[in-house]
């Protein structure tokens, strides 16, 4: 069975995506997460960022302390956003890392690409917390839609494309040895 898998390249494909996803996870939720405070590190970094680019916007902002692995930040006049583990783009750094490590291509392209496309994938995403901080303020009752609707959709079709990128310009499965 499992040769049968490897001979379809889709299949293997999708194999090594679910295994790669699946320890990548258990990593993250179960030992990075409970482990260290790199995940709030991060998160703080994130709104360290999302706050100098509203300020050069003239956007006085606010931000609090851990708060049972969230932490909120937003713009004065406003209740801010909630940013925690599933709102700070690590999983889809992780998401959009193992499509391209999984789909054949070289190993020199892969080593810059991968590091091009999760810069690509925070700053999507740093530009996303930043419009929510700005809902939140001018547009609060629509918060909710945007959050759940219309940047799940951006990001994920970002990360989509990002691979869609990889897969028709940069990966040449004709060329991969076996």
């Amino acid at each position: 069975m499992f040769s049968s898998i490897i001979k379809n390249k889709f299949q293997f494909f999708i194999v090594k995506a679910v295994v790669l996803y699946g320890l990548c996870y258990f990593l993250y939720e179960f030992v990075i997460k409970k482990y260290t405070s790199i995940d709030q590190l991060f998160i703080r970094k994130i709104i360290n960022l999302c706050s100098f680019i509203l300020e050069l916007f003239g956007y006085k902002t606010f931000a609090s302390k851990e708060i049972n692995d969230f932490q909120v930040f937003g713009i004065d006049g406003s209740n801010g956003v909630w940013i925690g583990g599933p709102c700070n783009g690590i999983t889809l750094m992780f998401l959009f890392a193992i499509f391209v490590i999984a789909y054949p291509g070289s190993l020199k392209n892969k080593i810059w690409y991968i590091p091009v496309g999760i810069i690509a994938v925070h700053l999507i995403n740093i530009i996303r917390i930043v419009s929510l901080a700005i809902i939140a303020l001018y547009s609060p009752y629509s918060l909710d839609f945007n959050h759940t609707y219309t940047f799940t959709f951006i990001a994920y079709s970002f990360v989509f494309m990002l691979w869609m990128l990889w897969v028709n310009k940069y990966a040449d499965p004709t060329k991969i040895k076996k």
